[in-house]
């Protein structure tokens, strides 16, 4: 494992620029981890409008997996081409860049009026969340190394479901539905933006960041092996939320029989905040058991879905949907323990991008193909049944990787603080 650079060196001697004096703290912790938490609500605030903007611009199935999809693909672009850049001009700079973009995707999704604004206000989120992750996930394990791991595991999940669940109370329940959700999240944005003004930088600024925006996907040597044994159930995970993010609502009302916007949103909601509380519950279990936690819960979490679509049954989906989430919960955050405290300092914002790359492929694709065969294969249903069989193949997947990790790399997991 390489050694974490020291932020306390001298800088003179590779041309730094010094980290202020004051140190960040607890606060800047939980102030990070609260900018995840509205990023991600930000990008899952959408889910419970689709079937509103399908009833206004008359679009199918295939449009709201590829609007979904866009998304994640401008994430992961950003991701590649932004990644490392806060490990060079550091975590503020980056960090209000990124909230100055997401807030303009509020205002563009607040005004869209055709599906050509909203793939241009999704667009403009994907960019400013891939921008930010990278530099947010670091400078949590700058803070604090244990907390942050499990926060860079928790934050995401937390976001995901409450910004599902509010847009879809809000929907519901609340005057202007297409716009009251971005016009809240707004004024979050503006506050954080202060907040992040105010915050001590984690780490110190260093040369090279015109090289660190060329797009590289690399992993140090020694972290290969457990980023390949963690590979797989991280896609299967996003997958999972990709689904639940697009296709997810209108299954729970073709299953219900109800057009309820909060029950469509139901499923995301669970799935991810099921997965922040595993997270929590499993803080302190060695990453190898928790990520045999999320095989499991991900096999039975697939049989159940194929069981609950088949006899039609409400309760079933969203039983099955609660196991899902322990097995997003538990296999997001083995795979991020099985990769994160082994990396050096210098390489976290890299390193962390990379396997937010992954993540977010696993999103995206997926979803996007599923769109397609509901409206040229065998519908919704049939469409549902493929996608928890390819879940669960991943999940075996993640099995034999895990099972053939060298056992040094696993005993170095292992003795991660939760």
């Amino acid at each position: 494992m390489n050694p974490v650079r020291s932020s306390t060196q001298s800088p003179s001697r590779r041309g730094e620029t010094a980290v202020p004096a004051r140190r960040p703290g607890v606060a800047s912790l939980v102030l990070l981890a609260s900018i995840v938490v509205s990023f991600l609500a930000a990008s899952s605030a959408p889910t419970p409008l689709y079937a509103t903007y399908a009833r206004m611009w008359d679009f199918s199935p295939i449009t709201t997996t590829v609007v979904f999809g866009v998304y994640a693909i401008a994430v992961l672009l950003a991701l590649l081409v932004l990644g490392r850049l806060s490990d060079h001009v550091g975590r503020r700079p980056v960090l209000l860049a990124a909230l100055a973009v997401q807030t303009a995707a509020m205002v563009v999704l607040t005004t869209a009026d055709g599906v050509g604004a909203l793939l241009a206000g999704r667009v403009l989120q994907g960019v400013s969340t891939g921008g930010a992750l990278g530099a947010l996930g670091a400078a949590m394990v700058d803070v604090d190394r244990g907390r942050g791991t499990v926060a860079n595991a928790a934050a995401p999940g937390i976001g995901t479901g409450t910004g599902a669940l509010l847009s879809g109370l809000l929907v519901q329940y609340a005057p202007a539905p297409t716009h009251l959700v971005y016009l809240l999240l707004v004024g979050v944005f503006l506050l954080q933006g202060v907040a992040v003004a105010l915050m001590p930088e984690t780490v110190s600024r260093r040369p090279g960041a015109r090289a660190a925006v060329v797009p590289e996907f690399t992993v140090p040597a020694g972290l290969r092996g457990p980023v390949l044994a963690a590979a797989p159930i991280l896609f299967a995970v996003w997958a999972l939320a990709g689904f639940y993010g697009s296709l997810g609502p209108a299954l729970a009302r073709q299953l219900s029989g109800s057009s309820s916007v909060v029950l469509g949103a139901l499923g995301f909601f669970l799935l991810a905040v099921v997965g922040s509380l595993t997270t929590v519950v499993l803080g302190r279990t060695a990453p190898r058991t928790v990520m045999l936690v999320g095989i499991t819960m991900l096999v039975v979490a697939g049989t159940g879905t194929l069981v609950a679509v088949d006899q039609s049954s409400t309760v079933g989906f969203f039983s099955s949907t609660a196991v899902a989430g322990i097995g997003f919960g538990a296999g997001f955050q083995g795979g991020m323990r099985t990769v994160v405290p082994l990396v050096a300092e210098h390489e976290r914002a890299g390193v962390l991008s990379a396997v937010y790359v992954v993540c977010y492929l696993g999103m995206s694709l997926p979803a996007v193909i599923a769109g397609v065969l509901v409206v040229h294969g065998g519908g919704l249903a049939a469409t549902t049944r493929d996608y928890s069989w390819f879940v669960v193949a991943l999940a075996v997947m993640t099995l034999v990787a895990l099972l053939r990790l060298k056992a040094p790399a696993a005993a170095g997991c292992q003795d991660t603080p939760g």
